[in-house]
């Protein structure tokens, strides 16, 4: 028997994430800014890592997630070659166009401690060996972005 697809039950957990998610971020109860940084630190990732990767994080999301990690997605597309964090900064913030420097400054300092705290955050939902594995596949230069650290 086929589940019925519930728009509601994904619209609250995804509400619910993003409250959860802004106050992880400390950015008080701007969800549309949490979203923006959640989505392009998200997609600035997916076009670093394998294909394969990506399917296999993707099937460790909760729904909305997923959605939001496969729009505009073009799989056949060549990947970029970042290799560091100033690089992948640059790439999460192209990917935030006109919002980047609302969201991020111009200094890459917050755009880092974000990115360790999506990574940080998304432990509720993707397990460690699967951020292992896509640290283990990152350029030298970019392993730090997963911390292996415990704390949540």
């Amino acid at each position: 028997m086929m589940m019925a697809l519930d728009f509601n039950q994904y619209a609250t957990e995804g509400n619910t994430f993003l409250k959860d998610y802004a106050k992880h971020l400390e950015v008080g109860q701007d969800l549309d800014k949490a979203g923006r940084i959640c989505i392009s630190i998200l997609h600035a990732l997916r076009e670093i890592i394998s294909v394969e990767e990506s399917m296999q994080f993707m099937a460790q999301l909760p729904m909305f997630l997923k959605a939001a990690y496969v729009n505009g997605w073009n799989p056949k597309k060549r990947k970029e070659r970042v290799k560091n964090m100033e690089k992948f900064v640059e790439l999460i913030k192209e990917f935030d166009g006109k919002s980047a420097i609302n969201d991020f400054g111009y200094e890459n300092d917050l755009a880092e401690r974000y990115i360790y705290q999506t990574f940080i955050y998304l432990r509720k939902y993707v397990s460690m060996g699967e951020l292992e594995d896509i640290r283990d596949g990152l350029p030298k230069g970019l392993k730090g972005i997963v911390s292996m650290k415990i704390t949540v």
